[in-house]
């Protein structure tokens, strides 16, 4: 069975294949068209699909529209009410209806061949729960998705038994964790339905002071589900001009609103794992990425496991949609190995590249070696390696790595990317020496939980340390990422420090890295000392101060 899943109507669109139930290929539209989010989630942009996104995904697995059994779209318009009667202010949704209504024409077109009756509408809500629950490597667990909306929801806890979900509650609008996020997002200066990390990096300069006021607005309401409306910032504390410098207050407020959405978490998995008695929660939905209140509830909440989609938000909707289908027609799902699920390239086809862009480059014995010299040096390394991440976060295989026993690479850093000097970087670590470092659920595989940082450590790999003394780590399995674990063990051999800073390989405003020749711009235009693509490395000083190609 082959299946195409789509995520178009709000945000993140992308795209995602599941052949005889297993992931193939998955892919977020904005590494296509450089557009960060692909969109902004506003009416008017409702009917635009992840065109590139979906004919990738074909073209990597062999097939045609014409191939294809089933399509998943992550909205199904019959379950949606006009946004009044919702209680939201959004007088043009009726145009996201209209938009999503006509789905499967506008798919048939953006897809030659394609068959618009096997366009099937998956409620995005359960979509998102397929994205954890049939991914995830535990076959029957409890699973909690909560977002912004879908339909005319914003939450929904249920139990996968043997690839089935029962729905146990929603909350429907516009009671909503996301929205209150993205408000709090808006009133702190950030844009909203984008930086809503940014707040939670702020939160930890901050002190909950505001907590018992959004107590009175926030709160579960001991059925499963919970209040989250209304909430009157302004009354707490001016809002921040867009640009202007914050003001304590402004973390203040941060760290009152993160308490209170972990308290507010805490409170549902408790629910859940007292109506389920699951061993494992999974977990999806954009409010799923907030990785600080994933900690809260691996270490204090029932669970024995918690597994997070690592494409939470939207994107990860297009992941579910088909996953659901299949599961619908019988096929158990394979569990997710990797977030490695889109486009790479050959060396040859890289060495292609290189030569195309008449850049200086070298072939060394080994990459990883010379980027773990590099690294020593402490020289800021761009890291262009495998397939791309389905997801925010970069995990080894498009990412900016530097020393981490430097204080001043995270200033460095930011520059690079021209951050907020407030945001942290994080870690890369082996598995098997995670334990010693850092505390926290471990395996970390895909950067979705902090861990606190061991006091001796603090000092030792202090530009991965943020404020509050965590880091938000990834560990490497050498099995799974062989030629990380390499770079990582070099690099200690040469430092001591079997850790690396590792963060996405972009710059501000724009996505991640995804082809090389986003690889050779970003590497041309920021201050990076080496591009490692594929097994080649382009050093700065030969590309930008002369120096003869190698090969």
């Amino acid at each position: 069975m082959r299946i195409l899943g789509i995520n178009a109507l709000f945000h993140d669109p992308a795209a995602a294949l599941v052949v005889d139930g297993r992931i193939v290929a998955a892919a977020e539209e904005e590494r296509f068209s450089r557009r960060k989010h692909g969109k902004r989630p506003v009416p008017f942009a409702a009917w635009e699909l992840p065109r590139q996104a979906a004919a990738w995904c074909l073209e990597h697995a062999g097939l045609t529209p014409r191939d294809l059994d089933a399509v998943g779209y992550s909205y199904d318009p019959d379950l949606a009410r006009p946004a009044g009667a919702m209680g939201l202010d959004d007088p043009w949704d009726h145009l996201r209806q209209t938009y999503a209504r006509e789905a499967p024409s506008f798919l048939a077109d953006a897809l030659p061949g394609l068959d618009a009756e096997r366009v099937r509408f998956v409620p995005h809500h359960v979509a998102h729960a397929a994205s954890a629950g049939l991914a995830a490597p535990h076959p029957d667990s409890a699973v909690l998705v909560l977002d912004g909306r879908g339909e005319c929801a914003s939450h929904l806890a249920g139990r996968y038994r043997a690839g089935t979900l029962e729905v146990l509650t929603t909350q429907v609008l516009p009671q909503s964790l996301g929205l209150v996020y993205e408000e709090l997002t808006e009133h702190l200066g950030f844009l909203r339905s984008s930086d809503e990390y940014k707040v939670m990096a702020l939160a930890a300069y901050g002190k909950p002071r505001f907590l018992t006021e959004l107590r009175e607005h926030m709160h579960a309401t001991g059925d499963g589900g919970f209040h989250a409306h209304a909430v009157p910032w302004t009354a707490l504390t001016e809002p921040r001009p867009p640009g202007q410098e914050w003001t304590q207050d402004h973390a203040d407020l941060a760290a009152s609103t993160q308490a209170c959405l972990e308290e507010l978490l805490l409170d549902l998995a408790r629910w859940l794992h007292g109506r389920t008695g699951a061993r494992a929660l999974a977990m999806a939905g954009g409010v799923a990425l907030n990785c600080v209140a994933n900690s809260r509830i691996a270490a204090e909440g029932p669970f024995r496991h918690v597994w997070v989609q690592p494409a939470a938000g939207d994107a990860g909707t297009a992941l579910g949609a088909a996953l659901h289908l299949a599961a619908e027609r019988g096929e158990p799902a394979a569990p997710m190995e990797g977030a490695d699920l889109g486009r790479g390239w050959s060396d040859e086809e890289l060495r292609g590249w290189l030569e195309r862009a008449r850049v200086p480059y070298e072939r060394p014995p080994d990459i990883a070696e010379a980027v773990a010299a590099e690294l020593a040096r402490d020289g800021v390394v761009a890291w262009f390696q495998g397939r791309s991440e389905y997801g925010p976060r970069a995990l080894g295989h498009r990412s900016l790595m530097a020393h981490p026993g430097r204080a001043e690479n995270l200033e460095r850093l930011n520059h690079v990317k021209g951050r907020e000097e407030f945001r942290p970087v994080a870690p890369m670590v082996l598995a098997d020496r995670a334990a010693e470092i850092f505390e926290g659920p471990l395996p970390s595989p895909y950067m979705l939980f902090v861990h606190d940082v061991a006091k001796p450590w603090r000092e030792r790999i202090p530009a991965v340390v943020h404020v509050d003394g965590t880091a938000r780590i990834q560990t490497v399995d050498p099995a799974r990422e062989p030629l990380v674990a390499r770079t990582l063990a070099a690099f200690e051999r040469r430092t001591g420090l079997p850790v690396v800073v590792n963060t996405s390989l972009n710059t501000a405003g724009r996505p991640m890295v995804d082809d090389p020749r986003d690889a050779l711009e970003c590497f041309g235009s920021a201050p990076v000392d080496l591009l490692a693509i594929g097994p080649y490395a382009v050093r700065r000083g030969r590309a930008y101060g002369g120096g003869e190609e190698t090969s």
